[in-house]
């Protein structure tokens, strides 16, 4: 893994200075603390590019230093990611005639782009995000691989466009102001995350998973290359999808084995990290290197079905537990997410990924399980709305939230039932909507202030996914749900979560299950093979049967959850109360003094777990004190 950088102009006075660049560049050590290289464009006609790079080192250790040129040195790149297919792609290249004079992946890119121009991202199978300068058609080309496994976020103001993995080193590159985007705020609390396109900041954008974008000639063009479909294939029984399950998984994972440096994996003691390490084992010659991370609480705590897989599969593990003084690596991570990022399962990835690094620099992970292969709770409550939306209307009057109890489970069972039947009454891309809020679109309101709520009244953050429903077309609306977290929650949150917290402490994680064709493949199978019954992952879990230790197989899905609720009550309450009551997210007029009290009063007290609503409220706060906002 890599950090990118770089920008494009139509004069070089809008170029930053050597210095400026290597400046910017610096703010990405952490992605890439191996070396680091810069590229001008050279003098001629407009426009002008400048790249930067910070380095990894992964592949071709002597030889793959960025920003890297073609033959002629008429087009660089600098590249993050890794591409699987690359020695294909090499042999079909230097077939064709071109010349290669490294052993990496990134050179790789260069020629198939001298081949294929614009559509060479159509070809690369792996992870990736790369600025691309072509010097002899004035060109920039800016990628995202198919589900968003690295970051782009680029700005186009005065013609200029810059681009980089986080937002920082753009402010550097353009010097730009910073300013909050007040939509992004509001879906913020909606999702916990912010949505791509939008980033936190006006005029700083995300490119979405499976975009490529163009700026030539002062203008801009982004072109989606890349769709999933949801072609279910009929003919396909219960044993030949197993077999293909089987058979592309592993030669997924035999592909993200390919390394110069030593590698390993985490390992959860869930259904799809357990496969992983599975699978590799059944390649590599030598004991694969596991990671777990658990917590005190036995509600939270993994660690003994993560010995269970290790023991199984003979591996070398290494195990932490996480304690509520682990809150301190907040600040820390609000600042690598360069983003206000609400989901807390960040903390035990960050604590993961930086006990992983002191053994290994790559690490596979089970990634994405859940939303090919139907594996969250939240489908089984999909289907069961679907079955309960066939009753008259009186009888689902019955099912009234206002009547149930309520309740303070740190799990918060009986605060998800309500949320389940408030969802009832509403259509079912609204329902599900509902079901994925941090903060309600009312509970929304009634937290900002009268001068902040008419800031954002003219948007809704549903339509984010709505319109992923609508691309889903009239495909069955479990498959349908499955395209939108596959479009949405897997990119925006999961894979930033993997991200940031792997780069802060410069690891490579790799995901087999996010490989196109086990994408493609699980696609392809009938809703019916995933998702039996109420049984989760039933083909998955068929597939590998006699691999996974039973214990694993049958027990219910944990999750990466963090017991907020009693960290909140406990250790970390006058540190959150702070933060939230005398911090800038009230002093500058966005939340109402009331309440954020309420929701600290609620929680504090034992009448409601808002401990997900109140985290997302402080590491908003905690980004919100590190940057300089213009008024």
């Amino acid at each position: 893994m890599c950090g990118i950088l770089g920008i494009a102009a139509d004069s070089r006075n809008d170029l930053p200075s050597r210095e400026r660049l290597e400046s910017a560049s610096e703010l990405l050590r952490h992605r890439g603390p191996d070396g680091s290289g810069t590229y001008f464009s050279p003098l001629g006609p407009a426009p002008h590019a400048a790249l930067g790079h910070r380095r990894l080192s992964i592949i071709d250790l002597d030889n793959g230093q960025q920003p890297m040129s073609n033959e002629d040195g008429t087009v660089w790149i600098t590249f993050n990611g890794e591409i699987y297919n690359f020695r294909e792609l090499r042999q079909e290249l230097e077939h064709a005639g071109h010349t290669f004079k490294t052993g990496s992946d990134t050179e790789a890119i260069l020629h198939t782009y001298e081949t294929y121009g614009e559509d060479c991202v159509r070809r690369l199978r792996g992870m990736f995000s790369f600025g691309l300068w072509d010097d002899r058609h004035k060109r920039l080309l800016l990628a995202r691989d198919r589900l968003g496994q690295k970051p782009l976020y680029y700005s186009h103001q005065n013609g200029a466009l810059a681009f980089s993995s986080q937002p920082k080193s753009i402010f550097v590159l353009n010097g730009m102001e910073r300013r909050l985007n007040p939509q992004s705020l509001d879906a913020y609390l909606a999702y916990q995350y912010v949505p791509h396109p939008l980033s936190i900041y006006e005029g700083i954008w995300k490119l979405p998973p499976a975009h490529y974008l163009v700026y030539e000639q002062g203008e801009v063009r982004t072109e989606r290359y890349w769709q999933l479909q949801f072609t279910s294939d009929d003919k396909m029984n219960e044993a030949e999808a197993c077999a293909r399950i089987r058979q592309t998984l592993k030669e997924s994972v035999r592909l993200r084995l390919v390394s110069d440096v030593p590698l390993g994996a985490f390992l959860s003691g869930g259904i799809d990290s357990t496969i992983i390490v599975g699978l590799m084992s059944e390649i590599t010659e030598h004991p694969v290197e596991t990671f777990t991370i658990g917590f005190e609480e036995s509600d939270f705590n993994e660690v003994e079905f993560a010995r269970l897989a290790a023991k199984r599969f003979r591996t070398s593990h290494h195990e932490q537990i996480v304690r509520p003084k682990a809150i301190e690596v907040l600040p820390l991570l609000a600042e690598h997410h360069d983003e206000p990022f609400g989901d807390s399962s960040s903390i035990p990835t960050y604590y993961l990924s930086k006990m992983t690094r002191e053994h290994v620099t790559v690490a596979l992970t089970g990634d994405a399980g859940d939303e090919c292969f139907a594996g969250y709770r939240r489908y089984k409550a999909v289907k069961l709305a679907g079955l309960l939306d066939r009753l008259p209307a009186p009888l689902r009057k019955l099912l009234d939230p206002g009547k149930l109890p309520g309740g303070a489970l740190e799990r918060g069972f009986m605060q998800r039932l309500k949320k389940f039947t408030s969802g009832i009454p509403l259509p079912p891309e609204e329902r599900y909507f509902l079901w994925m809020s941090i903060f309600a679109e009312n509970e929304r309101r009634e937290l900002y202030t009268p001068e902040f709520l008419k800031k954002v009244s003219t948007g809704s953050p549903f339509r984010f996914m709505d319109q992923y429903y609508e691309e889903a077309g009239d495909t069955d609306l479990i498959s349908a749900t499955t395209y939108v977290d596959l479009c949405s929650y897997l990119p925006c949150d999961l894979l930033t979560k993997v991200d940031i917290a792997s780069m802060a402490n410069s690891l490579e994680a790799r995901s087999p299950f996010l490989d196109p064709a086990v994408v493609e493949l699980a696609a392809s199978l009938p809703m019916e093979l995933k998702l039996r019954g109420m049984k989760d992952k039933y083909l998955l879990k068929t597939a590998f049967a006699d691999l996974i230790p039973e214990s694993i197989l049958n027990r219910d899905k944990m999750g990466f959850g963090v017991p907020l609720a009693p960290w909140f009550r406990g250790e970390l309450k006058d540190f959150l109360q702070d933060h939230l009551l005398n911090g800038r997210g009230i002093g500058e007029g966005y939340f109402r003094t009331e309440a954020v009290q309420q929701k600290l009063d609620e929680h504090m007290d034992g009448h409601r777990d808002h401990g997900h609503q109140l985290y997302a409220l402080l590491m908003f706060e905690l980004w919100n004190q590190m940057v300089r906002l213009t008024d």
